[in-house]
């Protein structure tokens, strides 16, 4: 009996006519940066492998993924399936698969959130503030003084002098989490109390005044700890398909 060769071209993808065999598709997906996507999915396709959904639990899951897909008929349905390529079959399976995926990360990072919510809260509290920037360090000055001394309008001179978009908001910026602006911002408006105007301060280019109007603390409630349950997971999931890429790297061996 004929054995094959080791050469033998056994095509699995047609292009026009071009035919890729299947020893073609690693280099492939390393060449156009393909290869982290398809290890972070055989990862998630290990890791709830052995995760066993109910009837009921299989239904919602799939009810889920059409409604997050905005798939509310059977037309629809048939045009999801042939735009992506898939069977009936894949669509179920994917559907129970994100609802496993979900209870993976219960299972696994569930008990850790809270402590990790603490970790990160100082970032995740929001505000609401007012700033006036000006690459002119004497503006800056004379603005302060107008609003603390003077009483006009924060909104008014942001209006007419700020040098950023926050101009056609009569310098209002917000609620933002405090992660969002420059860290010498953000140090200032999480020791302000509200309605605490500050002195021209020097970030980066700019001289800003800056007003504290709202502080509206974090809290755990089910958006955020979905949140963080995703960051949890997403950490770890980097680091998987990372040291999965340097054990199967070309020189790996050498």
């Amino acid at each position: 009996m004929n054995t094959p060769s080791t050469h033998d071209f056994s095509p699995v993808l047609s292009l026009g006519s071009q035919l890729l065999a299947a020893a073609d598709v690693l280099p492939l997906l390393r060449r156009y940066g393909m290869l982290p996507a398809l290890v972070k999915e055989l990862i998630i396709d290990q890791v709830t492998a052995d995760i066993a959904l109910t009837p009921e639990q299989s239904a919602q899951a799939i009810e889920a993924f059409l409604r997050t897909n905005q798939v509310t008929s059977p037309e629809q349905r048939q045009n999801f399936l042939a735009q992506r390529g898939i069977t009936e079959a894949d669509l179920v399976f994917f559907a129970e698969r994100a609802q496993k995926l979900q209870q993976h990360k219960l299972d696994a990072w569930g008990a850790k959130v809270e402590s990790y919510f603490l970790q990160r809260k100082s970032n995740l509290d929001r505000v609401l503030y007012s700033l006036i920037r000006t690459r002119e360090a004497g503006l800056a000055q004379e603005l302060f003084f107008r609003i603390q001394d003077d009483g006009q309008p924060f909104a008014d001179l942001a209006r007419q002098y700020s040098e950023g978009q926050e101009a056609q908001t009569g310098g209002l910026i917000g609620p933002v989490e405090l992660s969002v602006p420059h860290p010498t911002l953000a140090r200032i408006l999480s020791i302000s109390q509200p309605g605490q105007l500050w002195p021209p301060t020097r970030v980066g280019e700019w001289f800003v005044v800056v007003r504290l109007e709202k502080f509206l603390p974090a809290r755990l409630d089910e958006a955020t700890r979905q949140r963080l349950l995703d960051e949890l997971f997403n950490t770890w999931l980097l680091e998987q398909v990372q040291a999965t890429l340097r054990e199967n790297s070309p020189t790996a061996d050498e």
